[in-house]
Formats: C-alpha cells, structure tokens, sequence
C-alpha cells in the first residue's frame, strides 16, 4: 500500500502558514500533509525544499526509501563518507517525520528506523575513520582485512538508542571498548593510541555541523570515569572500573547496552561479563534510594522543581516527565532482574510489561505509563521537528504552544493543555511514591508507646547501635526510619519481650543492613514476617540473620503458592544453574537456591499453610530435586579429567529418614552409592581410572560439593555410614559386591535399614536400568531374610532396644525421638515388622499395619503405635524447626510453646506433656509384647 492510502483519516490541524508553495504538484491528504507539516516546522520546510525530488519518489514506498539509504551509506568511501551520511540522515528524518505525522507507522516503528540508521551511520565512521591507520600501520597486528569488525573495537550503544527509541533530535550516547586481549602488552599502548584516533575522528564525521548538516551529536562521557580515560577504552580496564567502583546510575545504564558497530561479539561478550554487576544476585532495594537521590539532582541542577505548568515545562526531565516513568521502571529491573532473567529488557515498554507480569508493578499502572510514555516520546517528537533543536522542553509562550498542538492535530489549545497537565499529573501520581522515602512509621493508626509496651525496648535499642548491621551511616538512616514500626509491630506480638529478645539477636547477627533495611522499607509485609518469626521461632530468626538474602523470595516470586513438586523444582535448579559461569559459582548458586525453598517449607510450616506431614514430604522433595540435579552436574565435572562414568553409571540410595521421606528442618542426608562398571576395565578420558577409584572419587566430589562450606554456606550434611562395612567399607559399592554382602555378611540390622531404602538420584541415564535392579533386588532380598526369620530379627532387634535405652534415653518431656515408645523405638519396631512381613513400602505408618499381618500386633496394637507415631512426628517436626536443642517446654519460649501446642492439637503444654508420656508408656508395652510374641515362637520351635 503506498503512502497515500495509509495516512490517517484523521483531520491534521496544521497551521499552513507561508507553506503554499509546497503544496504544488501534491494531492489530496498528501498535499495537506506536505502544506502543514513545512508551516508548521521551518525545519522540515528546509527538508522538503531540498529534498523535493527525492520525496516524491521516496512515499510511494516508505520502507523501501530507507533501506535504499542504508544500503547507500555502507559503500561510501573516503571524502564522501562526510556529505553522504549527512544527505542520507535528512532524508531518513524527512520521510520518518511525514510518517509520523501522518500516523503512517507507530511510535515504534519510527523510532526503530532512526536507531538502525544511527547504527548503520555509526559503523559506516567508524570504518572510514579506522581505515587509515591501520593502511598506515598505526594499529600493530592488524591489516585492511580487519576493518570488517574494526580490529577488535565495538561501539556500544546506550540509552534510548541501547533501546532502539531514539528520538528526532537525539543525540547518541555511545561507550567506544578495544579488546586488548588481540596484543601483546609490549603493543597495547600503540594499539590504543590508534582506536582513540579512530574514534575521535568517526565523533567528527557523524556530529560536526556542515553546509549538509550534521548526522548525529554524539556523547561518549557514559564511559568510566570520562574525566580522566581515553574515548576508547580496554574492555579489561572498563571491568575493573565496574567491578570495584561501578555506581548504582552506571548498572541502570547498562540495562539498555547493546553492541551496535564493530565487534559485535566481542561486544556481547563483554556485556555477557559485566552481568554480574548490572544484574545482582540478590533483590536489591538500595537501589530505589540512589535513584531518588539523582532524580532530585537532576531536578535541583535544572531548576524543575514546583507544579506543572506546561509553558516551558520540562518532557524529559520534569515532573510527570519521560525520565520518571524510565527510572520508575529501570530501578524496579535493577531490584528484580538480577533474580529474574526475563526482566532484562531494554525497551521501556516492555520492561514494564514484563514487571506487570511478574507482579512487579500493577497492571493498570503498567497500562497507564505505556500510555503514558508514548504519548510524552510522540510530543517530545512534536517538539524537535519544528528546529530540529535538541530539547525537551514545551514553548514557552502561547503562540509556541499552539504551533505544538497544531502539530499534534488540533487547534483547541485550551483543550489540549488540559490533556496533557491531566497526563504529567498522572505520571507523576504513580511514579512519585515508589521513590519517596517512608514516614517514621508505617503502621497504619495510633502507634503504640514503645516504652510501656515492652519491657526493655529503650536498652535493646541503644545496642542496636554497636552492631554491625548499623556501622554505616546510610543504614542507620534507613534503619531510624523503620524502627518506630518494628517496634510497634513487636509491642503488638503475642509475647513482646520475647519477640524483642529474638529480633536483638536477629539483628546481632546481620552482617551489614543497607540492602535488608531498604528490603524491609519497600516491603512493610515482611517486618510481620520477622515479628512472627521472632515471636515463635528464635532457630528460625538466628538462620534469617544468617541468610538474609533468603527473605528476597518471599517477594521476589511464588511464595506463597502451592508445593510445585519435584520435577518443577529439579526443572528450576537447573535452569539456574545454567546461567552459573563455573563449577563453583554452580554450587553456590545451588546452595542459595535450596536456602530459599527450605525457609518457604518452615515459614509455610511456621504459618500452618501446610501440616507437619506435608513439610516433611517438601523437605525430601526438595534433598531429593538437590541430589538429582548435583549428582550428574559432579560426574560430569568429573568426566572432563578422567572421562564419563565407566559402566552403567552409578546410583544414590536414600537411606534413613531420605528413604522414608521424612526429613526435617535440620536433618542430614543418609546415602549409599551403588555403581555398576559393567565389564568395563577403565574409565574413558584424558587420565582414566579403574572403577573403584574413579567412583570413590565421584562419590567424595559428590559429598564436598553437598557439604562442603562455601560462600554460600552448606547444601546439606552427608552421613554414609550405612554402607556395607560402614567406615571400613569402600565409599562406593561395586553392584555385585553389594549384593554379595547384602545375602552372605550384612547384619540384621542392615537388613532393617534396607525396609527404607530407595533410590533417590543416578548419576547418568544409563544408570536408570541400574535403579530398577536395585529395588527389584531389595525386595527380593526382604524376602528371603524376613519370612520364616522372625525370632532372629526380633532378638537383635531386642538388644538394640537395649542399648539405644542406655546410651540415649528421653532427657526432656517433649522429646520426640529417643527413648521407649518414642520415634526410634516405633520406627525400629516398624521396619522389623517390615522386614518379618516382606513389605516393599518405606513409610512407617505402612510397616506398622504390617506388624498386623505377621502376628505382631492387633488391630488396636496397630492404630494405637500410628496415632502415638503421628504425634510424636508433629512434635518433632515443630521442634527441629524451633530450636537447636531438645524441644523442652520450660525452654522453648511461649510463642515456640504455643505453636507446638496447636500444631498437635493439644489443649495446654500440661496436655501435651501428659499425651506424649501416656502414649510412650503404651507403645512400649506393646512393643515389648510383640517382641516376647517372637521370642515364644522362637522357644515353641525349639
């Protein structure tokens, strides 16, 4: 469709003015067109008189105007390279202009089109500008061959041309890097001598005003420290510079980076390496106060403080402005998109798209400030096209207002205004909060008198000064305007000495308090959450001081939502370790991973959003989504020195609470590695090894990498000691050995560890076969050792009884796990039931039904050990999740009290205490009875 037909409908209010003359020879809406747009912008008239013949031909096919001008400027050579862009860059303006105007393309679409230009015209200076030296040798090492991608050099663009949005009289902001790594050291200094000529001649070409104009103003003052480096820099000394004092403006300003003349992959590259300091690992909410800090530079620097008033009002920078809405949405991607790679965009309105998405940013307000920005970008527009000046700012008298609202389509100017001072109202309605620092107390009515609330307030708070997270003045200043609320919301807790006791020592054992108090100030929901805590849960508080950065998920994603289950989970570890550069930064990435998952399943815990049985179950799930993520990723790190696993691969057997999916807030993992070699004499790599030796050392990467301390603390603990011959046996056990052993040496007791044995990882694909095997084995081997074998196992499970009564009795009321009738007797006794009937389940409750089938127990025997079991499942699952130390009731604190009350359902502490007691009594009786059942069997026989 040619121009004609696509100009809008629409009625143009053009002021025609002196513009006759350029209506001849033009028709219809194009006539109108032409008329009002040369009365109405001197500058576009002077495009239309000299581009005259060129336009004609140029709107039957806009598009195809422009590509001709683009494929013309890349084969300009020596002198006239200058008058060439020039030419093409009013062209280019000319047709973009009419477009616009006559709503041919969208906002976008102009934009983009003047942004590949501007790449276009950039790489085509560049080229000429670099040709020279190196024809004259000036850059050692190179030849007129590489001025293809410029030796090495890369012109990255930033800000609006970053985003392809630039505007009609933009300049471009540009940051000029050499990759040093193509010289010696002895050539670097000549080399970079060369590329800083280079560039300060192509700054020339593309912004020196001429008889044809200029092409484009240019800005290379982004670059680090442009007071005191070179035009063009080393990639290695723009690094260095970002990663020990790169400032908060500098990562914003990176969020729009691209590569857009030379090297375009070297380029790549390097921004692939800056991502670390644009994009931090943690939320990062400091950033909200740098950004207000500037914006009131900003301001304060050009006098755009006060009320809006259009007559020379600021599009940029004022009030309501351009910039508000882009600070707006880069300081929200600068907080989030370190967590989230799909808030990493350049374009404005799709970053705000992307935040609404993700609950970043209200939908109706990301709807609103789109609409918004491209109505401020469309006028900001408006305003250049009349001199093609470079400025942001409305006329300042009423005539020159009027010229803008003419350009704009009508000729209402009271109208019009009235439009545009409701729009930069709105924008600044929605913007202006976000960056505003918060009152003394965010809590909503009266606050409580701190001093009576809680007894102790006024000492707690005169430490607080001394500890590390209030060492720089910038926290205490954010923390002084928190702590009223924190205070408050404490007084307000069930038991407010003790939650203040606990959040003392939360906040004791902070590190540093800039990021988690600015968290805590953009976030009032999650100081609830530490008063909760700290009112219940001290273990859980202590953890917090420790891993703070925890708290991000908590806002930075699905929180709240339900259980994913664990093939989501193994999914998302490892897209997230994808992302991770190196072995290490795989690890530690894991590590902060887990961290987050494990403090959701204890808050959910905590806040009764899930019961004990199911917290279990997501702690295993998630060990579980850990070990068959790290176990291939250890193999295959591994496999680049010595070669892939020999054989079938090897698999891990969760043994213990693992196997029965039981796991705690605090329990370590009980595993096995089982590998088959297959026949196979040697591992296939640079340095092979036999199987023995090269699974052995799989299975200890395999265990530093779980447990070993890092930056980001410990995964999990590993205890092995369930292997055949335990600390004397071989890490790793051979397939066949371990069967061997299994039917000919183990004890009866490895025989009752193996009633919850189950395979939880494989360390290839291969080893899927191995898994099937080993459990197909497993209930093969219950079934020989158990049936018929009763009196056996049920005298050493005697004597064990025995010995765990002597060396680990019941210590506290509310212990769960160890004395008779409590977790390790029933458990014992179930997987003895377990074995005795063959039963292939690994849950207690399961085996314990089994006990039934073998004449162990009755019914009543049965229901009474689950409920005693039940209870003291929840009891210990609270209990881990509270404290360190024994749960005791007299010590735990009344919040930690209550909430293991509730959780079991028990009317009082006394109640509690009396059930546990009782119920221990019982189970033990029956225990034994069951146990003297077997040893009468035994007698009968004999």
């Amino acid at each position: 469709m040619n121009f004609a037909a696509q100009i809008t409908e629409t009625p143009l209010a053009f002021d025609a003015g002196n513009a006759t003359s350029a209506r001849e020879g033009w028709v219809g809406p194009v006539a109108e067109l032409i008329a009002g747009a040369a009365g109405s912008s001197p500058y576009l008239q002077g495009l239309l008189s000299r581009e005259r013949d060129w336009i004609e031909t140029a709107l039957n096919d806009p598009d195809a105007a422009c590509a001709a001008e683009l494929e013309r400027i890349s084969g300009l050579e020596g002198d006239a390279v200058k008058p060439g862009l020039r030419i093409a860059k009013r062209r280019v303006a000319l047709v973009l202009a009419l477009c616009d105007l006559g709503g041919v393309w969208p906002l976008e679409g102009i934009t983009r089109r003047l942004s590949e230009f501007a790449d276009a015209a950039l790489g085509v200076a560049l080229r000429a500008s670099l040709l020279p030296e190196l024809r004259r040798g000036k850059i050692p090492g190179l030849s007129e061959a590489d001025v293809s991608d410029l030796g090495g050099m890369v012109a990255l663009a930033m800000g609006k041309m970053g985003a392809f949005e630039l505007n009609y009289s933009s300049d471009i902001d540009l940051i000029c890097l050499f990759d040093e790594s193509r010289f010696t050291p002895d050539l670097y200094a000549e080399a970079r001598s060369g590329f800083v000529r280079a560039t300060r001649k192509a700054m020339a070409l593309l912004s020196e005003p001429t008889g044809e104009g200029y092409v484009f103003r240019t800005d290379l003052r982004l670059r680090p420290d442009p007071s005191v480096t070179p035009v063009c820099i080393a990639m290695e000394t723009a690094e260095r510079y970002y990663e020990s004092l790169g400032r908060t403006w500098e990562r914003a300003a990176h969020i729009k980076a691209r590569p857009a003349a030379g090297d375009l992959d070297a380029g790549a590259k390097y921004l692939k390496r800056l991502t670390p300091f644009v994009w931090r690992k943690h939320l990062d909410f400091a950033a909200i106060q740098d950004a207000h800090d500037m914006r009131l530079k900003i301001r304060a620097h050009k006098g755009l403080h006060g009320p809006i008033d259009l007559l020379g009002h600021d599009l940029k920078l004022g009030q309501g402005g351009i910039r508000d809405i882009e600070f707006f949405t880069q300081t929200r991607q600068i907080i989030a998109g370190g967590r989230d790679p799909d808030l990493r965009l350049r374009g404005t309105q799709d970053a705000l798209a992307a935040l609404a998405n993700k609950g970043w940013v209200a939908k109706d307000d990301a709807t609103a400030l789109t609409e918004h920005y491209r109505a401020l970008r469309t006028l900001e527009h408006r305003v250049q096209m009349v001199n093609d000046a470079q400025t942001h700012s409305l006329p300042k008298t009423e005539d020159g207002l009027r010229r803008i609202a003419n350009l704009c389509g009508t000729d209402d100017l009271e109208a019009w205004a009235g439009v545009w001072r409701a729009r930069l109202e709105d924008v600044a309605r929605r913007t202006e909060p976000f960056f505003q620092p918060r009152s003394a107390s965010l809590t909503e009515g009266t606050a409580i008198p701190v001093r009576e609330a809680i007894d102790g307030a006024e000492a707690a708070t005169e430490r607080w000064r001394g500890y590390p997270a209030l060492r720089s003045g910038r926290a205490v200043e954010i923390f002084d305007r928190l702590r009223p609320d924190i205070l408050n919301r404490l007084a307000k807790a069930a038991r407010p000495e003790e939650a203040l006791q606990n959040f003392d020592g939360f906040l004791a054992g902070l590190p540093a308090g800039v990021q988690l108090f600015s968290l805590f100030e953009a976030n009032p929901q999650l100081v609830d959450l530490i008063v909760d805590i700290c009112a219940t849960a001290p273990r859980l508080s202590r953890y917090l001081s420790r891993n703070a950065s925890v708290l991000d998920a908590v806002i930075g994603g699905p929180f709240f939502n339900p259980w994913p289950g664990r093939g989501a989970l193994v999914a998302e570890l490892s897209d997230a370790l994808r992302d991770a550069q190196d072995y290490e930064a795989k690890l530690d990435t894991a590590r902060r991973w887990q961290k987050e998952w494990h403090f959701r399943i204890g808050v959910h815990h905590l806040r009764r959003l899930i019961d004990a049985e199911e917290a279990a179950q997501e702690y295993t799930e998630l060990a579980e989504a850990v070990l068959q993520v790290i176990w291939p990723l250890c193999a295959n790190e591994l496999s680049h020195r010595h070669g892939p696993p020999p054989g079938r691969g090897a698999v891990l057997v969760g043994m213990g609470s693992l196997g029965a999916a039981t796991l705690t807030a605090q329990s370590d993992l009980d595993l096995i590695v089982i590998y088959d070699a297959g026949g196979v004499d040697a591992s296939d790599g640079p340095k092979p090894l036999m199987p023995g030796p090269y699974y052995a050392k799989l299975t200890k990467a395999l265990v530093t990498a779980l447990s070993a301390a890092m930056s980001e603390g410990r995964l999990y603990e590993i205890d092995m000691r369930l292997r055949p011959s335990g600390r004397q046996g071989p890490v790793a056990t051979g397939w066949t050995s371990f069967q061997s052993y299994q039917r000919d040496e183990a004890w009866t007791w490895e025989h009752l560890a193996l009633t919850r044995a189950r395979i939880v990882a494989a360390s290839c694909p291969q080893a899927d076969t191995l898994a099937a095997e080993f459990e197909g084995f497993r209930r093969s081997l219950l079934q020989d050792k158990g049936p018929g074998h009763g009196p056996d196992i049920a005298e050493a499970v005697r004597d064990m009884r025995e010995r765990l009564a002597a060396a680990k009795p019941a210590k506290v009321a509310w212990e769960a796990k160890r004395g008779p009738g409590r977790l390790q007797d029933i458990e014992l006794f179930a997987q003895m039931a377990g074995l005795m009937a063959a039963c292939p389940d690994h849950d207690t409750r399961a085996q314990l039904k089994a006990a039934k089938r073998c004449d162990l127990l009755d019914q009543a025997g049965v229901d009474a050990m689950i409920t005693q079991y039940a209870l003291l499942r929840r009891v210990q699952m609270a209990g881990r999740l509270l404290t360190d130390d024994d749960i005791d009731p007299d010590n735990v604190g009344t919040g930690g009290r209550d909430f293991v009350v509730r959780q079991t359902e028990a009317q009082t502490p006394e109640n509690l205490t009396a059930r546990i007691r009782e119920g221990a009594t019982r189970t033990a009786e029956i225990i034994a009875h069951g146990l003297a059942a077997c040893a009468a069997q035994k007698t009968g026989r004999s």
